[in-house]
């Protein structure tokens, strides 16, 4: 069977950066499972993966524009050093998790201003980056009823509790931030 819309695909895969470093790859034995056509991997690399089958590989180059976009300047904000844990010695480089209004925010410190503002990036780390994607097809199949429903969950948890793509705010779920 190969990769169309709504299956569910299992793949081993490894990312690496132009510069060759890996920054992520599925654990052995732990193949990344997902259902095509629900945003639950980036653009570029599901579209890539479209007419593949199982026991397939390749080498898949995905560009910012779509993985995770370039890198936006008004992305980076002042945030008081108050803000931050008290015990922590705050440096360029780290980053911290926060919550935002749709989910987890990693911020990246960038600069620090005079003792009392850290500048933070607030761009996915691997915004701007060309990403290079090594997979190998495990399983390709119809979705199950649970797997879809999950699926389903998870794009609404994305979208802020509501999966309705609309203006009519009586069709929205709880938490929806649409109307």
């Amino acid at each position: 069977m190969k990769i169309t819309d709504k299956l569910y695909v299992a793949m081993d895969y490894k990312l690496s950066l132009a510069s060759g470093e890996e920054v992520d790859s599925s654990p052995p034995g732990e193949s990344l499972g997902f259902i095509t056509g629900t945003s639950q991997i980036i653009p570029g690399l599901e579209r890539a993966l479209m007419g593949m089958a199982a026991g397939d590989s390749s080498r898949i180059t995905v560009e910012p524009e779509d993985a995770y976009g370039p890198v936006v300047k008004d992305m980076f904000q002042e945030i008081p050093r108050g803000q931050f844990p008290d015990d922590v010695k705050v440096e360029p480089g780290m980053t911290f998790h926060a919550q935002g209004p749709h989910g987890q925010v990693v911020l990246t410190v960038t600069e620090l201003k005079d003792n009392d503002v850290v500048i933070v990036d607030l761009n996915h780390p691997l915004a701007g980056q060309q990403l290079f994607f090594d997979v190998n097809i495990v399983e390709v199949r119809e979705p199950s009823a649970e797997e879809l429903l999950q699926a389903q969950n998870m794009r609404q948890q994305e979208a802020g509790g509501c999966n309705c793509d609309s203006t009519d705010q009586d069709s929205c779920g709880p938490g929806c931030s649409c109307g």
